[in-house]
């Protein structure tokens, strides 16, 4: 049996599976209701990684009860977590301020900073990416407004470093994780000494690297009885949500591509050679199975404002009481190109996608006179399908072309409009799969044991359960719609 940890910012899961058939046994998350998201000030994002730990507690509890099985059974721990977090602790391995996640937008003038004065040509060829708003210039932020903070720090970390350090006792990270952090040369293959120069910061901040599949630590005695399990059970694989989705979805090799549409919507394409995006519009990081001499880089369009649009038109627009499965259904009352109606959704803070610029969430092309609430529920769903299209576009540029999307059940893939208007707006075929990212966490762990000596091994039970094709017929019509949204987005943005 194979224990698989998802640390996201909604809720955390764990997922327990067979090594055996690859069936899940077992499953849950907390909390229940999506987890609070404290922002301080405009643009701001944080939560407490105390709170992980304590729901995963419950998630695992959970996923043993529902399996009937003893925790003794686990043989391996696998964890994927929210990608670009900044978590600083003391020598005592304490948690010194809140978590800055993901989607936190205040350490967007420090990457701008970064990148001019290193050098923008420099900076893109050795990092791939701008140091933006990832995790090193939100580390720069605390050392600016949070000098005390700063000088006790013992270690830096992501969340799933965070987690596996609650199970091991042990500090330590990944190269990918590391890439995702913008602290990566991929020309030198180190820790970036220039980056670290330039904000001042000491290489001890960093942890010792370990491999993205192999031993990480080893779960410790205090901590097995409060998870439930086994003393000694091993940490053998851990990545970022995204790289982790890829794993999942057995997407691993040049060419092909995952995607997600939950609060945030990702597009994740693997590139088999070092390139990135001179407006780093979209980011290049260490995929999960990227060596020295085997480039595997994933490159990720990530829009902000994704599910969390829709979310918000059920909450605020929608008919008191309604679910998805009945805003779906009035959103498809409206024709394709939802009579003219545009909705820019990017209301979640800045977007990387445009060049970290916040223009907010905004409608076009409303008539008072015909359009109604199933128009601004169509719309919304076509937006964020369009916000895919104009980033995939991007990947195209580089060399990626994008003719098959492999996606979980789940989020908004769940959506008949959203499936369809991202087939027939960008021509692919889209497959879906019955997976998640704590199955995936747990497969990595098996490969990470060595009980799977392949991916290929790992992933022969994952289940396709749908294939949607481009409807011909209406491409005109999502072409047509997805043209008047661009216009829209080119007079906002300038």
């Amino acid at each position: 049996m194979l224990l698989g940890c998802d640390i996201g910012s909604s809720s955390i899961k764990a997922a327990l599976v067979d090594e055996n058939t690859g069936e899940i046994i077992g499953s849950d998350f907390y909390p229940k209701e999506e987890a609070a998201i404290h922002a301080p000030r405009p643009g701001w994002a944080e939560q407490n990684p105390e709170e992980w730990w304590d729901n995963l507690k419950i998630a695992i509890r959970g996923a043993l009860t529902q399996a009937g099985a003893d925790g003794s059974e686990v043989k391996a721990i696998g964890i994927s977590y929210q990608m670009h977090g900044l978590v600083l602790v003391d020598r005592r391995m304490q948690v010194l301020r809140p978590s800055i996640i993901w989607c936190d937008s205040r350490a967007v003038p420090y990457g701008e900073r970064a990148f001019k004065a290193m050098g923008e040509e420099y900076t893109l060829s050795h990092l791939l990416n701008s140091p933006g708003n990832f995790t090193a210039s939100k580390l720069a932020w605390v050392k600016e407004y949070e000098p005390q903070v700063f000088d006790n720090i013992y270690k830096i970390m992501l969340p799933g470093d965070y987690i596996a350090m609650r199970m091991t006792g042990d500090a330590v990270t990944t190269v990918s994780g590391l890439s995702e952090g913008i602290f990566w040369d991929f020309k030198t293959n180190s820790l970036s000494a220039d980056l670290m120069k330039y904000y001042g910061f000491g290489e001890e901040l960093i942890a010792p690297i370990k491999p993205t599949f192999g031993l990480q630590g080893e779960l410790l005695g205090s901590i097995a009885t409060e998870l439930g399990l086994k003393k000694g059970t091993p940490v053998t694989y851990r990545a970022g949500d995204q790289p982790n989705n890829a794993l999942s979805l057995n997407v691993l090799n040049p060419g092909e591509v995952a995607a997600t549409a939950g609060t945030s919507g990702v597009v994740y394409g693997v590139n088999g050679t070092v390139n990135y995006d001179t407006l780093s519009r979209v980011n290049t990081f260490a995929h999960v199975n990227h060596t020295e001499q085997q480039t595997r880089l994933g490159v990720l369009l990530c829009i902000n404002g994704v599910g969390i649009m829709n979310s918000w038109i059920k909450k605020n627009i929608a008919p008191e009481g309604i679910g998805y499965d009945q805003l779906n259904a009035l959103a498809a009352t409206v024709p394709v190109g939802s009579e003219g109606v545009s909705i820019l959704p990017f209301g979640n803070g800045a977007e990387r996608m445009l060049q970290n610029k916040e223009i907010g969430c905004s409608l076009h092309g409303v008539n008072f006179n015909i359009h109604h609430k199933a128009h601004l529920a169509r719309a919304a769903q076509e937006g964020i399908v369009f916000s895919f299209k104009y980033g995939m576009d991007i990947m195209n540029e580089m060399g990626i072309d994008i003719d098959i999307i492999r996606a979980g059940n789940a989020n908004m893939f769940l959506s008949p409009i959203f499936r369809d208007t991202l087939a027939g707006v960008t021509g692919a075929l889209i497959e879906l799969y019955d997976t998640n990212g704590a199955v995936g966490a747990a497969k990595g762990a098996g490969i990470g044991a060595g009980i799977y000596q392949t991916p290929e091994e790992a992933f022969a039970s994952l289940k396709k359960l749908e294939v949607i094709e481009p409807d011909g017929l209406k491409a005109d019509q999502y072409c047509a719609a997805y043209e008047t949204w661009r216009e829209c987005l080119m007079t906002k943005n300038g």
